[in-house]
């Protein structure tokens, strides 16, 4: 399964132009524009799955960089701000990574 067998091509291309520029990335503003906020639990936890690159049951800081090339192979990568921003918004509970259900709150708040 990918991300656009759950998300629409064109929403996905809509939110990537969105956040173009460095700095520029809002982590709800692109769920909002994407169509993730509108997606079920079980649809998230299936994007978290696609998104957790080494499949280790959470998205690490390393991992959060890279997150819009998830989505498009030639996006930017997040800038070190907007990776700390972005971490520290979906962290909870401190550990320093984002587990599937702190995603799917951060994405459905």
């Amino acid at each position: 399964m990918s991300l656009t067998d759950l998300l629409c091509p064109s929403d996905i291309a809509a939110a990537l132009r969105d956040c173009q520029a460095p700095d520029s990335f809002s982590p709800k503003k692109f769920f909002q524009i994407s169509g993730m906020s509108k997606k079920s639990s079980s649809q998230l936890k299936e994007i978290f799955r696609i998104l957790d690159n080494d499949q280790s049951g959470f998205i690490e800081e390393d991992e959060l960089k890279y997150f819009l090339q998830r989505f498009e192979g030639g996006a930017r990568v997040l800038t070190t701000s907007e990776t700390k921003t972005f971490l520290a918004a979906a962290d909870h509970d401190g550990d320093g990574k984002i587990g599937a259900e702190e995603f799917q709150e951060l994405v459905q708040a």
